[in-house]
């Protein structure tokens, strides 16, 4: 759920709504624009909709943000894109990053092999699927076998 606060909302209002929101047990995620406040309510959808916060003191319009990943979501963010880094490499926003790598790693030569192939391809970053070939599902019937590489260290 995302609430709009009016322009003219006061720290308070804000600190109100926000107190509402945590009082169901949901998390309150503020994101203050040039103009807007925005306060993502995480949480039990059904919980924070029966706070009827429209109408409340500073409260602009309430929306249902249906989407799976509320924090990434642009209408969360007022239209800002996400952007994050990772080992120094920049995703998202303008920047565009090629992840490419195996589904399954099986030994380090073809580890290395599809590394440099990928590099000379593109890609910025590399990654490579841990499960053996069986799946996930394989992979739980050896829980007690912490899943690694062939190899120590590349």
């Amino acid at each position: 759920m995302m609430i709009v606060m009016k322009p003219t909302a006061t720290e308070e209002q804000i600190e109100a709504v926000v107190e509402r929101v945590q009082s169901v047990g949901a998390r309150a995620h503020i994101s203050r624009g040039a103009e807007l406040t925005l306060i993502g309510a995480i949480g039990d959808r059904e919980l924070v909709a029966r706070l009827e916060l429209e109408g409340a003191p500073g409260v602009e319009e309430v929306v249902p943000i249906s989407r799976p990943y509320k924090l990434a979501s642009t209408q969360l963010k007022a239209g800002q894109r996400s952007v994050f880094e990772i080992s120094g490499r920049r995703v998202g926003g303008d920047n565009f990053t090629l992840i490419a790598g195996p589904c399954t790693v099986e030994s380090r030569d073809q580890t290395l092999e599809t590394a440099r192939i990928a590099k000379e391809g593109g890609a910025s970053m590399f990654r490579g699927g841990a499960w053996p070939r069986s799946g996930a599902a394989g992979a739980r019937r050896c829980s007690s076998v912490p899943c690694r590489p062939p190899w120590t260290s590349c």
